[in-house]
């Protein structure tokens, strides 16, 4: 494979995990998402829901983002679980994944985690407003009239946690290898990544799948 990691933020309805699951089946690497989120709650004994809320919080800080940018650029990142942000926690995971091996990363600002690494293939996937709240709807079982406002509060969230952590906006294309409009199709957008990472596998060698690679869709 060209790119020994794929790292994919993705906007809230845009199918980023359904794509990122067949993508982990094409190329055979293994996939983490909210599988990170349950690492990070098992090291710090407590459950998901709870690390969820400690994103959110840490993402509404203006201290925090300050204090993130000045460890983020002297290098200086806490080696103990709890210390510092759960950033720091997820970004320490992240690395010992990738250091057994190629994987595709879900969200949690994994392109900065792996910043110093070669072979990153950042993906951003992103839809229109109509196609978004189509599958919100229809395959996520959402009220109509929460739509809308559920699509809309997930990515303030991540566009927050994203910018709070790396200080870069969570939607400009510098920050990606490429951006995908999964408009075109779940299966088209799979076989753009498979080939601009060059690689695919048979069916005897797909990795394990984390089949709640997002937290959402």
């Amino acid at each position: 494979m060209k790119y020994r990691y794929v790292t994919i933020e993705r906007e809230y309805g845009s199918g980023g995990t359904q794509i990122a699951q067949k993508l982990s089946e094409q190329l055979c690497i293994p996939l983490y998402g909210r599988r990170l989120l349950e690492l990070v709650a098992e090291e710090m004994n407590t459950d998901v829901d709870k690390i969820e809320e400690f994103e959110e919080k840490a993402s509404d800080s203006f201290l925090f983002s300050v204090v993130m940018m000045n460890r983020i650029a002297s290098d200086n990142f806490p080696s103990k679980p709890g210390e510092g942000g759960i950033y720091f926690d997820e970004r320490r995971i992240i690395r010992d994944l990738a250091n057994a091996g190629p994987a595709i990363f879900v969200g949690h600002c994994a392109s900065l985690a792996l910043a110093d690494r070669t072979g990153v293939l950042k993906i951003f996937l992103y839809a229109d407003d109509t196609t978004k709240n189509k599958r919100v709807r229809e395959e996520y079982h959402i009220a109509e009239h929460e739509v809308e406002s559920t699509r809309r509060r997930f990515d303030k969230k991540r566009s927050a946690y994203f910018e709070a952590n790396t200080g870069m906006q969570w939607r400009n294309p510098q920050n990606y290898d490429l951006m995908l409009n999964t408009a075109l199709g779940i299966d088209t957008c799979v076989r753009i990544i498979c080939e601009a990472a060059g690689g695919s596998c048979g069916p005897a060698d797909v990795q394990p799948v984390d089949e709640d690679a997002g937290d959402e869709i």
